[in-house]
């Protein structure tokens, strides 16, 4: 069982995710802002999946490399439906999205099942 911690200001889709994640037997902390989402870094999860537009449109991003710029070193899964607001597509960069995995929203529960188990199990090699 893996702690994950969520990071997104829709509840809607936090409720989502933590139902898919605790019924496959993980633990799920949540946080609704990028300040809330950095104090919960302290707890240590094992993955955190976040959005990457909340209060201001790029509090994901800030999050993540405020997060990798003090040490935190487990994997990030970013999942946003920024690139169909916006048009661009974005993905992982060491530089200025230095996450493990950048996935599309909507993501089915399998899918998203997946890249967990996929990121959970890469942190243990």
């Amino acid at each position: 069982m893996a702690k994950i911690l969520v990071v997104d200001d829709d509840p809607d889709t936090v409720e989502a995710i933590r139902m898919v994640l605790e019924k496959a037997g993980h633990q799920v902390d949540s946080a609704h802002n990028r300040a809330d989402g950095m104090a919960a870094l302290a707890k240590k999860p094992d993955l955190v999946i976040l959005d990457v537009m909340m209060e201001e449109q790029d509090d994901g991003i800030a999050l993540v490399q405020d997060a990798r710029k003090k040490g935190f070193k487990q994997p990030i899964l970013m999942l946003s439906g920024i690139s169909k607001v916006t048009g661009y597509s974005f993905g992982r960069d060491e530089e200025i999205l230095p996450v493990d995995v950048f996935e599309e929203k909507p993501i089915e529960p399998k899918a998203l099942l997946a890249k967990v188990q996929a990121l959970l199990a890469q942190k243990e090699k």
